[in-house]
């Protein structure tokens, strides 16, 4: 066992400030950040739990399908179809071509559905603790 990981307490304290960051973009009509922020706490939730699993730190990687396949987590079909759009939605809202183009894309009410769902899938991962 490795002594010096990262604890999947710290994880999920991390996981926390990035759905609070979320939510403040979206007030604020930021909505690339918002979908982005939502990605970031949605991967700290699975590294926590891969960091418990695995008494070792998770791998440095961004893909969300590769780290819950890691943790050999089962998810409500639900949570796992958007973990699978989330997991998609990054790369653009990460490093957008066109700034413009991905605004249009973004509006309030496909962001808020993408926060509630993000939100949703936290809880459920949480549970899994």
């Amino acid at each position: 066992m490795n002594q010096n990981y990262k604890l999947h307490k710290e994880w999920f304290k991390q996981d926390d400030y990035d759905l609070e960051t979320a939510q403040a973009m979206f007030k604020a009509d930021r909505y690339i950040y918002t979908v982005f922020m939502c990605h970031l706490s949605i991967e700290k939730a699975l590294k926590g739990l891969y960091a418990k699993k695995f008494k070792k730190d998770p791998p440095k990687i961004h893909d969300l399908v590769y780290l819950i396949k890691k943790t050999g987590l089962t998810l409500p079909k639900e949570n796992e179809e958007f973990l699978k759009i989330l997991n998609e939605l990054s790369v653009p809202t990460r490093y957008p071509d066109e700034i413009e183009k991905i605004l249009k894309q973004y509006k309030q009410e496909r962001t808020e559905k993408i926060l509630d769902q993000a939100k949703e899938l936290l809880l459920c991962l949480k549970e899994k603790l």
